[in-house]
């Protein structure tokens, strides 16, 4: 057997998390509705640990849109847009996208992964610099290594930092900073004013990835829109598998820009395009939510809400202000038995562990969930405090 082949033989990290009963991954979900998923087993869960924020993924408007879409257009493009893949269905989504999100210009890649992967590698090369927050998503990352440009890094959401790395590189090519507008895991934001102000300072480009603060923050116009900054921040990346309950990405900016990655982004040119399906989800999700921007009120309410009650329970929860609230567990066999009790409590959320992120549930809250749900979930959380936890309940103070 040869070296590569063994490396995979010799992993057992999975397979004793199999064999445990604890593996916490490519569980099947076989319905959803607004505010629950059935298993495959039948059993019924409160949903805390979906990214569609906005609930618009099983939207009657937003599934017709879909339908609709593949009886008129087909399933698949079969090409990529850069050749025979386009659709009218795509140019009008871009259109309506760089409107909403206050750019001159969008291009629409099959997913926000290639969104990023795009911009990044399309505008970066050798004899350039990337600077990326070391908690960034992987996505960014890996298109700062397509890019074969230098990388650096500064730590998570550390200004003095990145100025500092920026004061001391020498000044050969071009540089961009990429950071999320809000982090995935632990659901902070960037210090968006500071970081455009060291941008400016050192000729940085800024890229923030807003895949979990599109459609939500500043009724849906993102992290940018919400600092007052949109004008500021020159690329900014969406997907629409979050509040848009699709799948696809998007990249925004201006228009030159935008024309220069059509011509230049390989994750573009070299793979096919978002399906008719997605695009017009896509494209429905977001008029849906120009039209009904209380759901971007409603899921930070509910966010909040959460927040609050588990920390009453004696849960340390994130202090953001966003649809994501991580629950630290502590290590990784706890977290594991936490998230297995808590789906015994029928509450789902996403078990987390290296290398995402240090152990922790990763829970999450939708517009469309209701008291009656998010009173199940706090009923799961207490049922199952004092296994997860090793200190006294302490009564909430009224």
């Amino acid at each position: 057997m040869s070296l590569l082949l063994e490396r995979c033989a010799s992993y057992t990290r999975a397979r004793d998390a199999r064999n445990a009963g604890l593996y916490p991954y490519f569980l099947n979900f076989d319905g959803r509705d607004a505010g629950t998923a059935r298993m495959a087993d039948g059993r019924e869960v409160v949903m805390c640990g979906s990214n569609d924020y906005l609930g618009l993924s099983t939207d009657p408007r937003v599934v017709a849109a879909a339908a609709e879409a593949s009886a008129r257009y087909g399933a698949g493009c079969t090409g990529s847009r850069f050749l025979n893949g386009n659709l009218d269905l795509h140019d009008e989504l871009e259109r309506e996208l760089a409107e909403f999100f206050g750019k001159e210009a969008a291009l629409v890649l099959t997913t926000g992964y290639q969104a990023n992967l795009g911009a990044i590698s399309g505008l970066c090369g050798p004899g350039d610099l990337i600077l990326v927050d070391k908690e960034a998503h992987a996505s960014l990352i890996d298109g700062a290594r397509l890019s074969r440009a230098k990388i650096g890094w500064f730590a998570h959401n550390d200004v003095d930092d990145l100025a500092d790395k920026l004061a001391r590189l020498p000044r050969r090519g071009g540089v961009m900073v990429v950071v999320d507008g809000v982090y995935s895991m632990e659901g902070d934001l960037c210090p968006l004013p500071r970081l455009v102000e060291v941008c400016r300072e050192f000729g940085a480009t800024l890229l923030v990835d807003d895949a979990h603060g599109g459609g939500v923050l500043d009724k849906g116009r993102g992290t940018s829109a919400h600092f007052g900054l949109t004008d500021e921040v020159p690329l900014i990346t969406l997907t629409f598998s979050k509040a848009f309950g699709s799948i696809g990405g998007a990249v925004l900016g201006d228009a030159d820009v935008i024309d220069y990655l059509r011509h230049h982004a390989r994750a573009l040119m070299f793979s096919a395009s978002a399906s008719p399906a997605n695009t017009a989800a896509a494209l429905q999700s977001l008029r849906i939510l120009r039209e009904e921007p209380w759901r971007c009120t409603t899921v930070a309410d509910n966010a909040a809400y959460m927040r609050r009650e588990l920390s009453a329970l004696g849960y340390e929860v994130g202090a953001g202000s966003t649809p994501v609230v991580p629950v630290e567990t502590g290590d990784e066999l706890n977290t594991l038995n936490a998230w297995n009790l808590l789906i015994e409590e029928g509450v789902y959320v996403n078990a987390v562990l290296p290398p995402a992120a240090s152990p922790r549930l990763r829970t999450s809250y939708t517009a469309v969930q209701t008291e009656e749900h998010l009173g199940r979930a706090l009923a799961g959380f207490a049922a199952v405090r004092d296994r997860v936890l090793a200190v006294p309940v302490v009564p909430a103070v009224a």
